[in-house]
């Protein structure tokens, strides 16, 4: 399979195949297939019609599966949308050794940036139900009850959580490496609407509920109809500041579907300004890591950088 980092585990059907023959056995009918597009922090493999194999790609990576084993089923019954069910949590072995998990197939096609899609859908008639689901999804995720012993949680807490303020420094590191890289980007107005963003979010009431924390296309998928079918991947279901989460509005929507968006949501100002901050940041930070080994990510953070510069 295609590395992603320095001190990536070696993975391949073989490994998945031994793996699951040797811990659940009932699967040993259920053909393994890679996918052709695997996620950064887990590979992905298909597990006959109905599940998915997710192996973590680094050192440590297990904990994330770990978590979502524990607490995806409380968020799964507060959502209306579809999200994965861990059916299995397998042990290292093998030598491997990470926790890696089976989980439940959810249908729907991936979706695409409108700005990479070959014929991006208007608005009109059922066209905002993708803006009106997403919002709906990113309320009822945040009105979810924080139980106490999720405090204690380590795994609960990620940097995508914290006031965008305190990333100030970052932000700038990554506009300097994209300036260096020769990123098609006008780093100087970044650079402005950085600063915007960091002002704003300093306005922000904190007030800390459970966010997704990647909710970018490719952990989206949709249906016929253009709706929202399913949320995937919760590596990064955390508790904090959950404004990370409108940065969906600048990736997977039109500027029609963004206003449809927060208009649903109520954001206001200060958050909205915050949420397109953040939108800049996870996009530049892409770039000078997987510029060369994941070119589809980086032209969907493209999208969403451009979609954020143009306000």
């Amino acid at each position: 399979m295609t590395t992603f980092h320095p001190d990536e585990l070696p993975i391949d059907a073989t490994l998945v195949r031994r793996l699951v023959d040797s811990a659940f056995p009932t699967y040993a009918e259920h053909e393994v297939v890679a996918l052709p597009r695997s996620g950064s922090s887990n590979a992905l493999f298909r597990l006959g019609d109905d599940a998915l194999v997710r192996l973590p790609r680094q050192p440590g990576g297990g904990v994330s599966l770990v978590k979502e084993a524990a607490w995806l089923p409380s968020v799964a019954a507060g959502v209306s949308v579809a999200v994965p069910e861990i059916l299995e949590l397998g042990e290292p072995d093998l030598g491997y050794p990470e926790p890696w998990a089976i989980t439940s197939w959810l249908p729907g096609r991936r979706l695409s940036p409108p700005a990479l899609a070959p014929a991006p859908a208007p608005l009109g008639g059922d066209g905002g139900q993708l803006a009106r689901d997403l919002a709906t999804f990113v309320a009822e995720i945040r009105s979810l009850e924080v139980p106490g012993r999720a405090a204690g949680d380590e795994s609960l807490a990620w940097y995508r959580g914290l006031p965008l303020w305190q990333l100030d420094a970052e932000f700038r590191d990554a506009a300097a490496q994209c300036r260096a890289l020769g990123t098609a980007l006008d780093i100087d107005h970044a650079l402005d609407v950085w600063g915007s963003a960091v002002e704003a979010s300093r306005q922000v009431e904190r007030v800390d509920t459970w966010f997704h924390g990647d909710l970018l296309t490719e952990n989206l998928l949709v249906d016929d109809s253009g709706g929202l079918a399913g949320v995937l991947d919760f590596g990064g279901l955390a508790i904090g500041d959950p404004t990370v989460d409108l940065v969906v509005a600048w990736e997977a929507l039109d500027a029609a579907g963004r206003h449809e968006f927060r208009r649903a949501l109520h954001v206001d100002d200060a958050a909205w300004t915050t949420g397109r901050g953040w939108a800049l940041l996870i996009a530049m930070i892409t770039f000078p890591y997987y510029g060369q080994s994941m070119p589809a990510r980086c032209a969907e953070r493209m999208a969403m950088a451009r979609a954020a510069l143009a306000g």
